[in-house]
């Protein structure tokens, strides 16, 4: 069962592209922007749950398929939302293959590298440049998701640290291109419990997850979705080419084993 608080109706005509959107971190984004009046476009690749989360936010979720690693699906996916709407005023770069460790380095298979790179860092400069046209018309925002895994790691992340590392150069280089129509800034969450409001009530994270948190608690979707809709807002107007911790403090926090 899909779980989401009713969405209010779109009173300022902004349109927003969100991808992977039809879960997790994705999800939160699209249904805070809706919350805040935008018109929100959802896509990802699991196309039957997202029709429904976007039939579940309502008139001002609409969902297309996309694979953001292929450019041909990227810029029909962009024709759609203009064509349906005529404008597009921020872009969320979300989607990812998510999953931070794989086999080790020995073993670690080209193949899986390679899409990882492809859609957390290749699929976010697609969307940016098949969209910056768009963008530029309304004086838009981007925002990307990014990871604190781009600073620091586990073992067996090489791929997605990378791919997220990546992305924060990007980050900036965008911004610096295409400033100063458009804004283009990073979110980098943390420890977020992303899964479905069902399983975080059937299985509820232990009080040592939260306890170990500087900020007391493990973070949530909301916790990232309110930071990319200020970034989003005008009262960030000022704001480009910035990376944005969100993780309880974790990263300044000193671990040593005793």
């Amino acid at each position: 069962m899909i779980e989401l608080s009713t969405p209010t109706a779109n009173t300022h005509g902004r349109v927003a592209l969100v991808t992977g959107a039809a879960r997790g971190i994705g999800l939160g984004i699209a249904a805070w922007l809706i919350s805040e009046g935008w018109q929100v476009v959802l896509t990802d690749l699991d196309r039957a749950r997202g029709s429904k989360v976007a039939k579940v936010l309502g008139d001002n979720a609409w969902f297309i398929a996309m694979d953001v690693a292929d450019e041909s699906q990227v810029a029909l996916g962009v024709a759609e939302v203009l064509g349906q709407f005529g404008r597009l005023d921020a872009l969320v770069c979300n989607a990812a293959v998510a999953d931070p460790h794989n086999i080790t380095l020995e073993s670690l298979d080209l193949a899986y590298w390679n899409r990882v790179l492809a859609v957390n860092l290749s699929g976010p400069m697609l969307l940016a440049k098949h969209c910056a046209p768009y963008l530029r018309a309304h004086n838009g925002s981007i925002v990307n998701l990014a990871s604190t895994r781009a600073g620091q790691s586990e073992p067996d992340t090489e791929a997605y640290a990378a791919s997220k590392g990546g992305l924060l150069a990007l980050t900036h280089a965008l911004a610096i291109s295409l400033g100063p129509e458009i804004r283009v800034n990073a979110v980098s969450p943390g420890w977020i419990d992303a899964r479905d409001p069902s399983v975080r009530r059937a299985e509820p994270l232990a009080d040592a997850d939260h306890a170990q948190h500087p900020a007391g608690r493990v973070g949530t979707v909301e916790d990232v979705a309110a930071m990319v809709a200020w970034l989003l807002s005008r009262n960030a107007g000022f704001v480009t080419g910035q990376e944005f911790i969100v993780d309880g403090g974790m990263t300044k926090k000193m671990i040593y084993t005793e």
